[in-house]
């Protein structure tokens, strides 16, 4: 019988000094106390580990059995009354075992499971292990250990995205966030209260600096956060970033000087192991801090009320490229309210050119066709800003609408220079036309793909339209009458010529589309430049027909153009004919 094998085993212990346990003792030991579990003899177990005699023996050898029990609370079939003797046997051992043993067994117990089982065997052995962390000396060892461990396991968790699914937490991960504050907690407050600037409290405050670090990465960078008017006061997310922000100033790093000197070569705190992994960890972890601060308005009241607008939109920026250089939409939707939070911040023609300087002034608004927020960007520029990021747009997104929308506010910029009684210098004459130079050609001239380009095509002909009709060939405002031979060659003329073999091509292909419709053919035909195969013949007429009206449309807007340079250059030499 088990438990008769156990008392045995312990019969022969207690006779014996602590260290003359031999491995074979130990071993019999976790054997029967096993079959005691699994035979059901769990009152009988619960006895002889309450036992006084036995301390010096459940001490050294009861951290064996610390597993199994475990296994049975995490099975959820268990009768309630033998759950709760389970119970009584866990805490017994925790109270009475080695804490150095229990603490390797404990981990261990935590990096077993997988899926849903991970938040609670997390749940389950918080409590105990910070039971035994504090029985410790060396807590800096022991609790970074334990932290890394607890967060790698989390981190194989996915994040809830959207209400629903943070209310019905079905992965825990949101009630281990709020645990994971609680088992920490204590050793925050160690290191509050412990004056002295001792090696072993530094340590500690390292350990809970990377787990902070570690947290705002995960889960903090994709979770997604309650309606502060709805159900803020309940969100899981907003209380775990809270707390870690919270961290962050009681342990002597508070947030406003980590956001700001993050990117310096000169830090202002020590990290160890970080180094290696620096610049995606923390480049991750400083942008997620960010954006909790001054999107969320965590703890926002701790920022110093001195900083202007532009500061804080300079160090921002690099935050948010961090953010829109990831793929998951989450993540860049996070970075795209970061930039608008604050550009809000700053008045409308006030962000001077010198800020386009800094790299990631220029990189952003490439990153993410979100026009809304480019136009927003745009808006708070100043003359020479607004005209350098035109040119680095027009040469550098080689997407047609982004390029269209771009020719559309250079359109607006000249617009509102002619209505000033003086000229805005980047949008009238040599400037200008130097702008010009990038909007009015054709890419890879008769032969650009005009389906492909057609939004950029019809922005540039709507511009060139409104500046012959508002800018007479003897005012010359804006340059174009002097440019007006350039733009034939490389503009006008090329985009004929492109018109005309394009529509050839197409009436071409919807020849051939009724012929296949004629014999219930499948084939392929080439649209914008990349082949549709297998496209019923209907289906094909429909996307071919509405090919040429494209080429119709922009055939008619030319025509308008031309007709209205011939008019105005007409007008012109009658005028000067009449003046001579």
């Amino acid at each position: 019988m088990a438990v008769e094998e156990l008392q045995s085993i312990i019969k022969r212990c207690q006779i014996l000094e602590e260290q003359d346990f031999k491995e074979e003792d130990f071993g019999l030991f976790q054997l029967a106390g096993q079959r005691c579990i699994e035979e059901g003899y769990t009152d009988q177990l619960l006895e002889i580990i309450q036992n006084e005699n036995n301390k010096v023996i459940i001490k050294n050898m009861g951290w064996n059995l610390v597993g199994p029990v475990v296994r049975c609370l995490l099975c959820k079939d268990k009768e309630d009354n033998k759950r709760k003797v389970y119970f009584l046997i866990f805490d017994l051992l925790v109270k009475l075992c080695n804490p150095k043993e229990l603490l390797l067994g404990l981990l261990e117990l935590i990096e077993e499971p997988s899926g849903k089982q991970i938040s609670q065997s997390i749940l389950l052995l918080l409590q105990p292990l910070q039971t035994v962390i504090q029985k410790l000396h060396n807590k800096a060892y022991s609790i970074g250990l334990a932290l890394s461990t607890l967060w790698n396991q989390l981190s194989l968790l996915p994040v809830p995205y959207s209400k629903e699914q943070i209310q019905m937490d079905d992965y825990g991960l949101c009630q281990c966030c709020k645990a994971l504050i609680e088992f920490t907690k204590p050793f925050v407050e160690e290191v509050i209260d412990n004056k002295e600037n001792s090696l072993e409290n530094e340590k500690l405050k390292d350990e809970l600096l990377k787990f902070c670090f570690k947290s705002l990465k995960y889960p903090l960078l994709t979770a997604q956060f309650l309606e502060q008017s709805e159900e803020g006061g309940n969100d899981p997310f907003r209380y775990f970033a809270s707390e870690i922000i919270g961290f962050l100033s009681a342990i002597g790093h508070p947030f406003p000087k980590m956001i700001f000197n993050h990117g310096r070569k000169k830090r202002t705190w020590n990290y160890l192991e970080f180094e290696e992994e620096e610049d995606k960890q923390l480049a991750d972890s400083m942008a997620s801090l960010a954006y909790l601060v001054f999107v969320q308005g965590i703890r926002i009241d701790q920022l110093p009320m001195v900083l202007s607008p532009l500061y804080l939109l300079q160090f921002n920026m690099g935050h948010i490229e961090v953010f829109l250089q990831r793929t998951e939409e989450s993540v860049i939707s996070k970075g795209l309210e970061l930039l608008e939070n604050s550009l809000l911040r700053i008045e409308d023609n006030s962000l001077l050119y010198q800020y386009l300087e800094i790299k990631s002034f220029l990189t952003v608004p490439q990153r993410k066709k979100s026009l809304a927020m480019l136009q927003l960007y745009i808006n708070k520029l100043d003359s020479q800003g607004k005209y350098t990021l035109f040119r680095c747009l027009l040469n550098t997104s080689n997407h047609s609408g982004v390029e269209a929308f771009i020719i559309q506010n250079i359109k607006n910029q000249i617009d509102m220079s002619l209505k000033r009684t003086r000229n805005n210098k980047w949008f009238t004459g040599p400037q200008l036309i130097s702008l010009l130079d990038l909007v009015l050609f054709l890419p890879e001239g008769a032969e650009t793909d005009l389906l492909q380009n057609s939004d950029r095509i019809m922005a540039s002909l709507n511009l060139l339209r409104y500046l012959v009709i508002k800018d007479n060939e003897n005012d010359n405002q804006t340059g174009l009458w002097t440019e007006l031979g350039n733009i034939e060659n490389n503009f006008l003329k090329p985009l004929h010529m492109g018109l005309n073999m394009s529509k050839a091509h197409y009436e071409a292909e919807i020849k051939n589309s009724q012929e296949a419709q004629k014999s219930k053919d499948l084939c392929s035909i080439t649209v914008g430049g990349e082949e549709i195969p297998n496209m019923p013949p209907e289906m094909q007429l429909k996307v071919l027909h509405s090919a040429l009206f494209t080429f119709d449309l922009i055939e008619s807007v030319l025509a308008r153009v031309e007709e209205l340079i011939e008019i105005k250059t007409k007008s012109t030499s009658e005028e000067n004919i009449g003046i001579k």
